[in-house]
């Protein structure tokens, strides 16, 4: 084992997992948890003190989005929403037709209710993306069929950073409906992951449904939401009372509402700026591993336009990933092997497979995703002892990866 350093410094890199709570926002929360805790539901000055609360949470959020406040439906998860889009919209119109088309590379929270419908006699058709995880607008528009009631792809990529066209295909969508008289299929984006560093402005990307969640943006966990543009028409998942004008059912989760709307609005204000100063963080620190540590590979799309700022994947060969990740954990440092959402599988990525990745390749990669407090001096500290923790585990077990 490593010598560990005298004084271990935490250094958090797992920011597409989730984010801490930013102060302004948690402020901004503080007086809906014991002060303003009425229910909005409640006619009285206290319910509708909070009533109002997610009321002007809605405003502030359709304004950041270029939508209307009735487009705004509030759940419980980035999950809650993207299940609440696709299964909404089937349940709605399968008598339209049981086509879907989507990504193999998408977030779990699309992929499993996909699987769950094709076990119920619908269709998926998973358009291939290349190596680099980017797909390809027109294999997408040719993937659509008649009976086609929904496309499904993410604005950018949990893993390996990848921002998908999906502007672009939007318009094409647009053109497609036109041409052929309909109204299907319509167009759904899981944007969690681009809200702090991309333009969500639904007119712009064309989307007829959008997904966001509150933990990816320095918000609470426990709250998310789905833009729904006017029109079109969904069946609610959760039955109850009539919350989200009948759409979602359950008592308003007013903290995580009101500190949901204002770290979007914070995320949007300073995207530039911070996706500027990320991207730079990243170039550094891949150009300091290439420089230390041989045989490795970035996995996505090249550093720039069409990658997130703030994500780097890297596949260490012959290593596992799992082992190094709890190497690293004895320095302090936190980093993924992939999607938080299963961390505790031991199979490669699904993602990085997806792109065409050897299974070997794929069980070695990293992912290292920066955030708000991360500096020069945290990769300094990482580079001081990663390329000693490669070169561990490959002198420990240089092939181990192929005995899988």
């Amino acid at each position: 084992m490593l010598p560990k350093p005298k004084k271990i410094k935490k250094i958090y890199l797992d920011h597409a997992a989730t984010t801490p709570v930013d102060e302004r926002v948690f402020s901004a929360m503080k007086p809906y948890f014991m002060k303003e805790f009425g229910n909005p539901s409640a006619l009285y000055n206290l319910g509708r003190t909070a009533q109002t609360a997610v009321t002007e949470a809605r405003k502030k959020i359709a304004g950041l989005l270029h939508a209307l406040p009735e487009n705004i439906i509030f759940t419980g998860s980035g999950s809650e929403s993207d299940n609440l889009a696709i299964l909404g919209v089937v349940k709605a119109h399968q008598h339209k037709g049981k086509h879907i088309v989507s990504l193999g590379i998408e977030h779990h929270a699309v992929l499993r209710p996909l699987e769950d419908l094709a076990k119920n006699g619908f269709a998926v058709t998973y358009v291939p993306v290349g190596k680099d995880g980017l797909v390809d607008v027109e294999a997408v528009v040719k993937a659509i069929r008649p009976e086609t009631i929904l496309v499904t792809i993410m604005y950018a990529n949990n893993e390996m950073g990848a921002i998908q066209p999906i502007a672009e295909i939007g318009r094409e969508i647009l053109k497609y409906r036109k041409a052929h008289n309909t109204i299907y299929p319509f167009w759904h984006s899981d944007a969690c992951q681009a809200s702090e560093y991309l333009d969500l402005d639904v007119e712009k990307l064309h989307v007829d449904l959008m997904t966001l969640n509150g933990s990816k943006m320095y918000g609470p966990k426990g709250v998310g939401m789905l833009y729904l543009r006017r029109g079109v028409s969904i069946k609610p998942l959760i039955l109850g009372g009539g919350q989200e004008k009948s759409r979602r059912a359950g008592t308003e989760n007013v903290p995580a509402i009101v500190g949901l709307a204002k770290a979007l609005e914070l995320a949007q204000k300073d995207k530039a700026k911070e996706s500027a100063r990320l991207r730079e963080l990243t170039a550094y620190f891949w150009k300091k591993i290439q420089e230390k540590i041989p045989d490795v590979r970035l996995n996505g799309p090249a550093i720039g336009e069409s990658r997130l700022p703030n994500n780097l994947n890297v596949t260490f060969m012959n290593i596992e990933g799992e082992a190094m990740l709890l190497y690293l954990d004895e320095y302090g440092i936190m980093c993924s092997t992939g999607s938080a959402c299963t961390s505790e599988s031991l199979e490669p990525s699904h993602v990085l497979r997806a792109m065409g990745m050897p299974f070997e390749m794929a069980h070695g990669s990293l992912r290292f995703t920066f955030g708000h407090s991360n500096t020069r001096a945290d990769i300094d500290y990482i580079l001081k002892y990663l390329p000693a923790v490669v070169a561990q585990l490959r002198e420990m077990s240089p092939m181990q990866s192929q005995k899988h």
